[in-house]
């Protein structure tokens, strides 16, 4: 998250208002051929409403406003908690666990800075409890990319069928998991289901929110035949639901009581840092990242639904800008052609060519070729123009440093080589670290003066020297995420492969499988995941 650091100085400086449950104030601007009105609205719009955002905000029902006295969001938080942290065995594993690791809040605290502000608007404008914004810190550490073995993703873990239960769009543009408020507000919406369908009891709504309504109803109805309590300490549940509401709980104790512990809360200012614009239509990413004098990394971390280098080409057409240059960027995009937001390419067709494959070939899809092209049906002739949308030079050069990674790793032994201080975290291994950096755990050894049996340590700094050329690859880097996923019955290679959107052979690099024919269940395979790919 070093790229926010610039980005949210500037940001947090210039924004001036506190955390209210408001209406928005909307900037008009036209979209520069037919005058038409747009909006810049503030973090309260939703990112998939579908109605007039002026109409849909003036009916939202909205919460409290948060005390403007606070300048730190998390002492905010800390003392508008109202829920029970009983002082039980199962909690205090969890709270000396978050305690002997001091920098994990602090990690953590930095994911959420730039979303932390529109989840607590989101919470006051439910009436729900503030409690529910540390859900994130447990479900993914605050991490918009972040992807589960089992194909859950982003800040609040959605499944592809529970995000689409929820309005979270996905298709090959765009993944609504991903957008930070459309998620949000998907997680506001089920946990008040879960709450009301579960006696009204928070306890049983976050247990089902990890491992659904139905094991948790399950349980209870297990417990009365038996005649045994049906709180939710003596409920039965898998491993993991066991650990998570004591982990949950156990981050509220700490918040809430920091002073007693000794913690010093990370500070987030208590500003609204991010607005929301509707551009109307389809742009590439570099080019609106141009306009928002952002850096295109800098605006895919604000905006982690979008899976390519343009926006959906049928929506949502909104980005989440900050406040600062929210209304500079609505100014200079109503001045812009809306067909000119969209870099185009002509291309004759020639022997051999499909539609498919003439799309991949594009990073784009059939379908997009036959919209911008007006085509009923793949046929295409030699000979034929077809309007292509291209990635501006910026996506270009990126997109080809990718594809020619394997010529940037051999290029490892030039002497023009940068050096990148590499923090260790929890989960880390010395052979993780060598494949995010692309060199071996050998060289890692060599340059911080140790064995490569050697345990690493929270907060370890590993020096990792790199070529200067493999720089700008690194951008990528934020889409890319670690999982290990356990082997089942009846699983192949080919067909885990598959479910992850990689290739067999990495499947068996990643993992020094000697032999490719036998894996065996209850075996556990590291699968580097592109969380753009991984749609359903």
């Amino acid at each position: 998250m070093k790229l926010f650091l610039p980005l949210f100085l500037i940001v947090l400086l210039s924004a001036c208002q506190s955390t209210t449950s408001q209406a928005p104030e909307f900037i008009e601007v036209s979209d520069g051929v037919n005058n038409t009105k747009k909006t810049v609205a503030d973090s309260s719009d939703g990112a998939l409403t579908k109605t007039n955002l002026v109409e849909n905000e003036t009916k939202q029902q909205l919460g409290p406003v948060i005390d403007k006295s606070y300048d730190n969001l998390w002492l905010k938080l800390a003392e508008g908690f109202s829920f029970e942290v009983p002082d039980n065995s199962r909690v205090a594993i969890q709270r000396d666990y978050y305690l002997n690791h001091p920098s994990y809040l602090k990690r953590v605290s930095k994911r959420a800075e730039p979303f932390l502000w529109l989840i607590v608007e989101q919470i006051e404008a439910n009436d729900l409890p503030l409690e529910l914004a540390l859900l994130p810190v447990v479900e993914s550490t605050f991490d918009p990319f972040a992807y589960s073995y089992a194909g859950a993703s982003g800040l609040w873990q959605f499944m592809p069928a529970s995000g689409l239960r929820f309005g979270l769009h996905q298709d090959w543009w765009y993944d609504g998991r991903r957008d930070v408020y459309a998620s949000t507000r998907g997680a506001l919406e089920y946990m008040q289901i879960l709450h009301r369908y579960l006696g009204e009891d928070w306890l049983y709504a976050f247990a089902a929110y990890n491992s659904g309504e139905g094991r948790v109803e399950r349980a209870i109805r297990k417990n009365k035949k038996e005649g045994k309590a049906v709180d939710y300490w003596s409920l039965s549940l898998p491993k993991e639901t066991q650990n998570y509401v004591p982990k949950f709980l156990a981050l509220i104790d700490i918040i809430r009581n920091h002073e007693k512990y000794d913690v010093e809360l990370p500070h987030i200012s208590n500003q609204k840092a991010l607005a929301y614009v509707d551009i109307g239509s389809q742009m590439d990413l570099a080019y609106a990242a141009e306009l928002a004098d952002l850096s295109l990394s800098e605006l895919q971390l604000l905006n982690p639904a979008f899976n390519h280098w343009a926006t959906s080409p049928n929506g949502p057409h909104k980005l989440l800008l900050p406040s600062s240059v929210a209304e500079d960027f609505a100014e200079k995009l109503s001045k812009i052609d809306i067909n000119k937001r969209v870099r185009w390419d002509r291309y004759l067709v020639k022997a051999g060519d499909s539609l498919s494959v003439i799309a991949r070939n594009n990073q784009t899809t059939t379908q997009v070729l036959k919209q911008i092209n007006d085509l009923d049906s793949s046929f295409i002739k030699i000979g034929q123009p077809l309007l292509i949308p291209i990635a501006s030079k910026s996506q270009q050069l990126a997109l080809s440093l990718q594809a020619k990674q394997f010529e940037v790793e051999a290029s490892k032994k030039s002497n023009t080589n940068q050096k990148v201080i590499h923090n260790v975290i929890e989960g880390d291994t010395l052979w993780d670290i060598s494949q995010e950096y692309k060199v071996t755990s050998k060289e890692i050894a060599k340059w911080n003066g140790f064995k490569t049996q050697k345990t690493l340590r929270l907060g370890q700094k590993l020096i990792i020297w790199q070529p200067v050329s493999t720089a700008t690859v690194a951008d990528s880097k934020q889409f890319t995420r670690h999982i290990t996923y356990q082997v089942r019955n009846g699983d192949s290679l080919g067909e885990i492969a598959q479910k992850f959107n990689v290739k067999t052979a990495d499947l068996i690099r990643w993992n020094n499988i000697k032999n490719s024919k036998y894996i065996k269940s209850g075996q556990k395979l590291k699968v580097l995941v592109d969380v753009r790919d991984t749609s359903a």
